[in-house]
């Protein structure tokens, strides 16, 4: 008797042992439970039920963009290889790939490298010119020495026309040309005799980038064009502090032509004679300072300066619009009608302000204004890196960046400028033409699609 129920009370002590694991486990099973079925976000424990779907050997980069909203992808560009004459000689003058006017070399020199560059002319969607007319920018005079571009250009179509098929099969629509000084694709740096001039004829029908852009109706603008910023190179970024660390305490600054009696030109005021009133009211005012070359720590200067003056010269635009937003310093925009580059992405209304040409004598208070309302607010969106690189034409050529936003731009155009290809690869066959042509010509060696351009 003394046997059985000992056996009995040991039988009894497991099962409340194991009755407590028991209820441990309900506990936990029945906590999961409720939580994956009462919890908001329970769609994200969802894969915990359904297997996912993954394609093998994905990257993690591409499953971290994969989750991204899609977008189209950029259009495939054939660069041609034209002789050196129309473009490599020209880098002979240094200046040729760092003025002003320089995008024509980076934008080349971006695409050259640019991942969806076409090596088979049949699969490209448009086809770059490099055509470089802007280097030779500056005479004893000091206008723009433009009298080249037009023969230049004329004669590289010729070039391309008579060598390859593309020009002539669509008429030159979805060929590129880059026109990077004062009024664009009129070619001359007086806006009466651009006008006059117009876009040459062989040029009408292409797409030209151009830094000029006005609201209205103009001439020179009549040609399906992308309206690009002005060169500066990328390296200002590097060579201050981030904009919201610097230290601003020029409240206006200004450095650059200011006459102080306003020279006829022929009929012409330089500026609309606005930066000679700008000097003739502020010059004396502590808080501006103002001075007539463009010369010292300019760069230095600006990046202390909360205001940066931005007036028209000859064309509206000027690299000052660029330089301000690298450095930080706000825009003031006064270009009457003026049309700025990437709306989209620099949105400038929120990091500049505009004055009217006839309004410059209540340029301080108008400031005084925006300092004292919403000037924090337009710095912080103005210190936005994006900004800053949508502006500027890195090389080799960065998402985001002013060629990435050209590319942009022109992908816009692709459905309607899309055209029917040859058939029997008659375009492979013209480009092998052109190659022995330009190989026996006497002006050089066509490179193969795969050596770059010095």
């Amino acid at each position: 008797m003394k046997v059985t129920a000992r056996r009995a009370q040991l039988h009894h002590q497991k099962a409340l042992q194991l009755w407590k694991y028991y209820k441990w486990i309900l506990w936990l099973a029945l906590s999961v439970f409720l939580f994956l079925t009462t919890s908001t976000t329970s769609s994200t424990f969802s894969f915990l039920f359904h297997p996912l779907h993954l394609k093998p050997n994905l990257p993690a980069r591409a499953l971290i963009e994969a989750r991204e909203p899609s977008s189209s992808p950029l259009p495939k560009v054939y660069v041609y290889e034209l002789p050196s004459r129309y473009n490599k000689d020209w880098l002979s003058d240094p200046r040729c790939g760092s003025h002003l006017f320089a995008s024509e070399v980076a934008i080349h020199e971006a695409l050259l490298g640019y991942p969806g560059r076409a090596v088979d002319p049949d699969d490209a969607d448009f086809f770059f010119v490099p055509v470089y007319v802007s280097c030779n920018f500056s005479t004893p005079n000091g206008f723009p020495s433009l009298h080249h571009a037009r023969p230049l250009l004329s004669s590289a179509v010729d070039f391309v026309s008579s060598r390859f098929p593309f020009w002539n099969r669509s008429h030159g629509r979805d060929h590129v040309v880059v026109a990077s000084h004062d009024y664009g694709a009129c070619f001359h740096a007086m806006e009466d005799v651009a006008m006059a001039d117009g876009i040459p004829e062989f040029l009408e029908r292409s797409i030209i980038l151009q830094t000029f852009g006005v609201r209205s109706p103009h001439p020179c603008q009549r040609a399906e064009h992308v309206l690009i910023p002005p060169y500066v190179p990328p390296g200002i970024e590097d060579e201050r502090p981030a904009p919201e660390k610097a230290r601003r305490n020029i409240f206006v600054f200004f450095r650059g032509k200011m006459e102080v009696h306003p020279k006829n030109v022929s009929g012409r005021f330089y500026g609309r004679r606005v930066r000679t009133e700008i000097w003739r009211r502020y010059n004396a005012n502590p808080r501006f300072r103002l001075q007539r070359k463009r010369s010292g720590d300019y760069r230095a200067e600006m990046a202390r300066s909360v205001f940066c003056l931005c007036p028209l010269g000859w064309a509206p635009w000027s690299p000052r619009l660029v330089e301000s937003v690298a450095l930080g310093c706000v825009p003031v925009i006064i270009a009457d009608n003026i049309r700025l580059p990437f709306p989209e992405a620099v949105r400038w209304p929120e990091i500049s302000v505009t004055v009217a040409e006839a309004d410059v004598g209540r340029l301080e208070a108008t400031l005084d204004h925006v300092a004292a309302t919403n000037l924090s607010a337009i710095q912080r969106n103005l210190w936005d890196p994006a900004r800053r690189r949508a502006l500027l034409f890195h090389r080799p050529m960065e998402q985001g960046d002013a060629t990435w936003h050209v590319l942009r731009a022109l992908e816009g155009m692709r459905p309607r400028r899309r055209l029917s290809r040859p058939r029997g690869g008659g375009a492979n066959r013209h480009v092998e033409v052109a190659r022995r042509s330009y190989t026996g010509s006497g002006h050089g060696r066509l490179r193969s699609h795969h050596e770059p351009v010095a």
